[in-house]
């Protein structure tokens, strides 16, 4: 059974950083691709970023050089660091497999976590 448990949350001040952490289990994780994926109040579910099971990464316009995904296939976690928190990057995050066909990321149909809220006040 799938399980992604999304933890680092919280509330900051603009030009804040925080540390998402996702904790996986249930497949073999180091040979799968995990996308994060923001999503605003009122909003859809969005991917801003992936690391593919090599460790190469890429990024949403909006966050890239602000925001740095990284993997521990040891720990079966993904992280998201995010530095310079502008008051748009507030809602909640989740990460989910991803898998890329034909030029375009995918996500894979299963159950997400719970997600993690983070808030940036202006």
């Amino acid at each position: 059974q799938v399980q992604l448990v999304e933890s680092g949350g919280g509330s900051v001040q603009a030009g804040g950083s925080l540390r998402l952490s996702c904790v996986a289990s249930g497949f073999t994780f180091n040979i799968n691709h995990m996308g994060w994926f923001h999503q605003a109040p009122g909003q859809e579910r969005l991917l801003i970023g992936y690391i593919r099971s090599d460790g190469t990464t890429d990024y949403k316009k909006t966050v890239k050089d602000r925001f740095t995904i990284t993997r521990d296939n040891a720990e079966s976690t993904v992280f998201l660091q995010m530095t310079n928190l502008k008051p748009e990057d507030t809602g909640v995050y989740f990460c989910h497999r991803v898998y890329t066909t034909e030029g375009r990321v995918r996500v894979i149909n299963e159950g997400w976590g719970q997600g993690t809220q983070v808030t940036v006040s202006s």
